[in-house]
């Protein structure tokens, strides 16, 4: 069997996710390559050991960059805060190793299509943590969609809602600042425009506004300090088909968890979908009795691929760090030649530049073509 050397930065929510997802993976869905763990960075020492040992890594390390030139790894893994994704991607690259890494690309469309210029340099292999596109639901309502099931799709209803930024009395901290991106926009809501991407659907123009719930946050020293993203936004958008939508987005939504909220109308039927029941979805088919007619529910199960590869009865349900494994699986066909159901640097820009329009639309309080 052959192997592929896998180091990882950062230990955080993600750093795990990854971790987890790179064990995990041959074990689920076997195949012949498979990832040995060589290296974990940190932002000390200390903190890497303890890291390496929890999560199977044979070495680790306080400076991220000793991995360039250590030749047992071929792909670095990175899930630092947004600010970082740049510098550690494009030094990867020109070093000779493919990349994977979290979403968004980059704060700053520049710096993004500089990671695009470097992967294009390197003929080194991309890829971007977007795991909601490889939940056997979405796949099935892929598969709906291009067999026309509700014939034209006419208008979409998107809504992503968390409550991690609800409460006024938190700290100001990284996701407040600047250096982070707009805010809801791109720290959450390119998850949406991906779901928008793996579904076929294009959009051509946005209208789009931002609103700061709010305006300040207390330091660590109890003093005010402006919030200088925005954690809610609220977009139109025509999609190239003709077809209109909404967009909205809140990372301030009490009682949301994790909501990534669906609802597609065609000229036939719809179909309604939403993240925090991640293992259903529901079709209406506007055909027979009329007196009859309602949503069908359906549940994953072995028949929506690659669900059967964790659970071999339908019910009983994925979560979400199978999806992340389903991503490094769909990693390995890549690196092997294989069709894979991934975004790349080449495809995420796409998602980097939708940001960018909303934002300048917000700015100009007006239409924006993509």
């Amino acid at each position: 069997m052959e192997k592929i050397g896998v180091g990882l930065i950062g230990t955080g929510y993600m750093g795990k996710c990854h971790a987890l997802a790179w064990n995990a993976v041959s074990g689920v869905f076997g195949g012949e390559l498979k990832p040995e763990l060589v290296t974990l960075a940190e932002v000390n020492e200390e903190l890497a050991a303890a890291r390496a040992k929890d999560f199977g890594f044979a070495k680790s390390t306080g400076n991220w960059r000793d991995m360039l030139a250590d030749p047992d790894i071929h792909i670095i893994s990175i899930t630092t805060p947004n600010e970082f994704h740049p510098e550690m991607a494009i030094a990867a690259l020109e070093a000779g190793k493919h990349v994977y890494c979290e979403k968004p690309m980059a704060p700053s469309f520049e710096d993004a299509q500089k990671m695009l210029e470097a992967s294009r340099k390197s003929g080194k292999k991309t890829f971007l943590g977007y795991n909601y596109i490889q939940n056997p639901m979405m796949r099935r309502i892929r598969d709906l969609l291009n067999a026309g099931e509700i014939g034209d799709v006419l208008q979409i209803r998107l809504e992503m809602d968390e409550d991690f930024m609800a409460n006024p009395d938190d700290e100001w901290g990284i996701k407040s600042g600047a250096a982070s991106g707009f805010g809801a926009l791109d720290d959450f809501g390119v998850h949406t425009m991906s779901l928008l991407m793996a579904l076929d659907l294009r959009i051509a123009k946005v209208m789009c506004h931002m609103t700061k719930p709010y305006a300040t946050r207390k330091d660590a020293s109890g003093n005010d300090k402006t919030v200088e993203t925005y954690d809610a936004a609220t977009v139109l958008f025509e999609l190239e088909n003709g077809g209109n939508g909404t967009l909205q987005l809140n990372r301030s939504a009490w009682g949301r968890k994790g909501r990534i909220a669906v609802q597609i109308f065609g000229s036939k039927g719809s179909i309604v979908y939403d993240q925090e029941r991640m293992n259903e979805m529901h079709v209406y088919k506007a055909e027979g009795d009329v007196a009859g007619q309602g949503y069908t529910t359906i549940l994953a199960g072995p028949a929506h691929e690659p669900y059967d590869r964790f659970i071999p009865a339908p019910g009983h349900g994925l979560g979400f760090n199978d999806l992340k494994i389903i991503e490094v699986n769909e990693i390995l066909k890549s690196l092997q030649g294989q069709e894979s159901h991934l975004i790349d640097f080449e495809r995420g820009i796409f998602i980097e530049g939708l940001v960018q329009s909303m934002a300048k639309s917000h700015e100009q309080s007006g239409w924006v073509t993509v």
